[in-house]
């Protein structure tokens, strides 16, 4: 006879994944390089533009002189991406937040069993939570090209985004691994 686990490999897989889902998302979120715009007219060829979604940082690389608080001279922080990102983001970590204390509640390894229902209501609002950040990242990224830069001015993918990108597919997933605990509220009854 052997001891069935009291865990399920869902749930861990599920507990692992969400809470490295909300580190990149809250990091992405909170950093300036959503974008980063470079070769930038009538400046030294080594200044860098990082523009994230709360803040602009310039930074000229030979030097290492970095200052952030930039003027917003071209109405980007206006854009309808950047503001929807401004209201999705935070909501996603909210949402995560709250979706990781259900599922810890559900689980309940402290627990002779898990709460099945619960955990499952917590994987729901973990794949929302992955949803609504991967919602504002795509459509940035989308629209990266289209939003206000200096003339002539080379646009690239920043850091931030990828960290938002792979924060939100984990947050998915973790959801997703979680929702599997419905499978046995089924089975229960």
């Amino acid at each position: 006879y052997l001891p069935s686990m009291r865990t399920p490999t869902a749930m861990i897989v599920g507990l692992v994944l969400c809470p490295c889902g909300l580190v990149l998302t809250l990091t992405g979120t909170l950093t300036p390089n959503w974008r980063q715009v470079s070769l930038i007219p009538n400046q030294p060829i080594d200044v860098i533009l990082e523009q994230g979604i709360w803040d602009m940082c310039r930074e000229q690389q030979s030097i290492h002189d970095r200052h952030c608080g930039q003027a917003d001279e071209l109405g980007y922080f206006e854009q309808v991406p950047v503001q929807v990102a401004r209201g999705l983001m935070p909501t996603s970590l909210v949402l995560t937040l709250l979706g990781l204390v259900v599922a810890a509640l559900g689980v309940r390894c402290w627990q002779e069993k898990p709460w099945h229902l619960l955990a499952g209501i917590a994987g729901l609002v973990l794949l929302l939570s992955g949803l609504l950040s991967l919602v504002p990242v795509s459509w940035y990224t989308h629209e990266l090209w289209a939003l206000p830069a200096p003339a002539s001015s080379k646009l690239v993918v920043g850091y931030s985004l990828v960290l938002n990108y792979l924060g939100s597919c984990l947050e998915i997933l973790g959801g997703l691994a979680l929702t599997l605990s419905f499978h046995h509220c089924c089975k229960d009854r």
